[in-house]
């Protein structure tokens, strides 16, 4: 299985009350589903995973693949490896694409552990397994060296690498080389970069914001088109650094009030974008010409 594209991390709206937003949720998929990405992410960080009840957990997955148009690549990821490998079972079961499953943080686990921890799920769950690595989330770095070893392991098929570093990212491609395994950008400023070095696509967070754009910059990158890639890049380079004005999603969230699309409020202990950072957001926004 080779990943490539556009694979938006997408936000899990909320109502006013706190209560997941299924309609809500549902028109956010189905107008991505139509821009020419290459698949969804729910339930990740971006979707504030962390604050979600198992029960809210599976039904973000479960309306996902029932309503979009492209794959699914849940996320299942938990430091517990029983909790992580009940909810990988749970997207196998409902018909996800694949699964994303993060690093195991807070514990940080030792070399065995880590591989013990994947190696488990992956034997033990009939859906492609991509890892996630975001160390300056998780407190844990997957060196090259893991994600090679892991590689092998059957079902193991790609890595969202979000360490910031396109050394490790160009490690972590030269010694998989060969293989069907796919890696992926997780970071949207170096999404050109990274497909330059042989990244196949991105798990983006801008995607939900300008996925058409998102979309023509990873394509132009798999075509070779470097002019356009560039040109697209830094017309995106604003409305990247705009999604992390505060810690994501409250960003991405916020803009989707701008956007017409289903957001709603952030669940503590996330809270609203300061004013002066959502004005900045709102001129990008308007600058680039997502909202009149």
């Amino acid at each position: 299985m080779m990943l490539s594209g556009v694979f938006p991390a997408i936000i899990t709206p909320f109502k006013e009350d706190q209560s997941l937003d299924e309609e809500g949720l549902k028109r956010n998929i189905e107008y991505l589903s139509k821009t020419g990405i290459a698949g969804i992410v729910p339930c990740g960080t971006t979707g504030e995973s962390a604050t979600l009840t198992f029960e809210e957990h599976k039904k973000v997955v479960e309306i996902a693949v029932d309503c979009s148009r492209v794959p699914v690549i849940a996320g299942t990821g938990s430091n517990n490896t029983r909790e992580a490998l009940e909810l990988t079972r749970h997207a196998a079961n409902a018909g996800a694409t694949a699964a994303l499953l993060i690093t195991p943080y807070y514990n940080k686990p030792n070399d065995r552990g880590m591989f013990e921890h994947f190696k488990t799920i992956a034997e033990k769950c009939d859906i492609p397994i991509v890892l996630y690595n975001v160390p300056k989330r998780t407190g844990i770095n997957l060196m090259p060296e893991m994600v090679a070893k892991l590689s092998k392991v059957k079902n193991i098929v790609a890595i969202k690498e979000a360490s910031g570093s396109l050394s490790q990212l160009s490690q972590i491609i030269e010694q998989t080389k060969g293989s069907d395994f796919s890696v992926l950008s997780g970071d949207d400023d170096l999404t050109l970069p990274a497909m330059a070095l042989g990244a196949r696509g991105v798990v983006s967070v801008v995607a939900n914001v300008a996925p058409r754009k998102t979309v023509a910059l990873a394509d132009a990158m798999l075509k070779g088109d470097l002019e356009k890639a560039r040109s697209l890049h830094y017309e995106l380079a604003p409305l990247v650094r705009a999604m992390f004005l505060e810690t994501n999603p409250i960003p991405v969230k916020t803009s989707h009030k701008y956007l017409g699309l289903a957001g709603g409020p952030l669940r503590l202990p996330l809270a609203a974008m300061a004013p002066e950072k959502e004005n900045i957001l709102k001129e990008i926004l308007e600058r680039l010409g997502e909202i009149a």
